[in-house]
């Protein structure tokens, strides 16, 4: 693919489900590759999602993820690979766990920790059901949005950023101006699938939902104070995540992510989020904890 030519939607995702695999290297050990066009820093859901990744392959295959928990430690350099090393905590008659430390030149900059479950059955229900709001079809792609606002971002890192290719369709439910925000509720609606069809594995669509959740979060935590994380105005950085992996889905299908933040100060934002099917399944909960600092 030459320079001048912008990748298809089957290529986007190619390299992401490249991104998100693992080379192995004996012992639990793996290495995460590093993106080719990063902008200097690892993003936070890469980490987590190939962190996943690694515990994933260390448990049976009839086991799925049902949550993960991580801490960011260090900012990663995306001009280096990632080093994953995995302990296996328990192996139960139904639960796995594992723990991964991801590593760069010898120091930690994530700890992960994962559950892994064989399905069975138990009682159900789900509150809340999923929101009523525009369908996907009736709404402007956000890199569309930020393409026609490109000459009023402030050049960077947050511009390349911003305008770079996605494997990720996202679609927000709320007006968004990103050159110019105002202020509004910290509340968000939006829709996301993968721009192109993804294997079927089940592993992969989790890894991929993983990568996506470090996606909107802090920006919902900046709504009500006017700002968004491509003004250039706050450094923003996630501190801890987790995910509760609820149902199957399909990441290369339409779901909705439902943001909210319901409290920041000292120099963080907190934020939840709930991600549903087309149809209201609820599939995965999302909490987040992420530095805001003015610059």
């Amino acid at each position: 693919m030459s320079s001048d030519t912008s990748p298809t939607p089957e290529q986007l995702v190619a390299h992401l489900t490249l991104l998100l695999d693992l080379e192995p290297k004996g012992g639990d050990r793996f290495i995460g590759r590093r993106r080719p066009d990063g902008t200097g820093r690892v993003f936070g859901g890469q980490a987590i999602a190939q962190a996943l990744g690694a515990a994933r392959r260390t448990v049976d295959d009839a086991r799925e993820a049902h949550s993960l928990h991580a801490y960011f430690l260090r900012p990663g350099n995306d001009e280096l690979p990632i080093e994953y090393r995995v302990k296996r905590d328990l192996d139960g008659r139904s639960f796995s766990n594992r723990r991964v430390v991801a590593s760069q030149e010898g120091k930690p900059i994530l700890n992960l920790t994962a559950s892994f479950q064989i399905p069975v059955e138990g009682p159900h229900h789900q509150s809340p059901a999923m929101p009523d709001v525009p369908g996907p079809e009736d709404l402007e792609s956000d890199s569309d949005i930020r393409r026609r606002l490109a000459d009023l971002l402030p050049d960077g890192q947050l511009k390349t950023l911003a305008l770079r290719p996605s494997p990720i369709d996202f679609r927000s439910v709320e007006k968004r101006d990103w050159a110019n925000p105002q202020k509004r509720e910290p509340v968000s609606h939006v829709w996301f699938r993968t721009v192109a069809s993804l294997p079927q594995e089940a592993a992969v669509h989790r890894a991929v939902l993983a990568f996506i959740t470090d996606f909107q979060l802090l920006g919902t935590a900046l709504q009500p104070h006017g700002k968004a994380v491509f003004d250039g105005s706050v450094k923003a950085a996630s501190l801890d995540h987790a995910v509760w992996f609820h149902e199957s889905f399909a990441a290369d299908d339409w779901l909705l992510y439902v943001c909210e933040s319901p409290w920041s100060g000292h120099a963080r934002g907190f934020a939840r989020g709930q991600i549903f099917t087309r149809d209201g399944r609820l599939v995965a909960d999302v909490t987040q904890e992420g530095m805001l600092r003015h610059t």
